[in-house]
């Protein structure tokens, strides 16, 4: 079976300005009205917001669980290829949402991986073996409430320790 090749239009890696403007302009999040506020310089967080408009608004008026969901999916993942690097095989494996109140207004969530998660999900893969860490995100109003709590599972691996993805 023939090695998985990146498409051309998305490297493995790109500055965070880049990415931003990348991300913002993409078709699924800019109707959506899913926006990258701020991705730190280092990579360690990235803030997103979300609009409450016309094109997202559910039948009963407040933010649609669907986009709610969608302004958390690729985040962790994009944090960790940036953060690893080359070397490390990251995959978006499962995802879950509850959703705690209506959302009204902007939301946002802010995704952030600390150092010290950084360097154990390498030492949990120095062997070569997966790992497949939960992280979690809250969504908040305008006035710091959770609308919604995200968990997302991860596999990680090494690249070249172990088997195939």
């Amino acid at each position: 079976m023939g090695k998985l090749k990146r498409p051309f239009y998305f490297p493995m890696t790109l500055s965070p300005r880049v990415l931003k403007t990348v991300i913002n302009l993409w078709p699924p999040f800019l109707g959506a009205g899913i926006r990258i506020e701020h991705i730190d310089p280092c990579w360690a967080s990235v803030d997103v917001a979300l609009r409450l408009g016309r094109l997202n608004r559910n039948y009963v008026g407040v933010h649609f669980g669907g986009s709610l969901y969608a302004m958390t999916d690729p985040f962790f993942m994009l944090i960790l290829i940036q953060r690893l690097g080359r070397d490390y095989i990251v995959w978006d494996r499962a995802g879950r949402i509850d959703y705690l109140k209506p959302g009204r207004g902007t939301v946002r969530a802010r995704f952030s991986i600390s150092d010290a998660q950084l360097d154990d999900i390498r030492a949990r893969t120095a062997s070569g073996d997966k790992y497949l860490p939960e992280l979690g995100v809250d969504v908040l109003d305008a006035s710091g409430e959770v609308v919604a709590r995200v968990v997302k599972t991860l596999y990680i691996r090494r690249k070249d320790k172990g088997g195939g993805a």
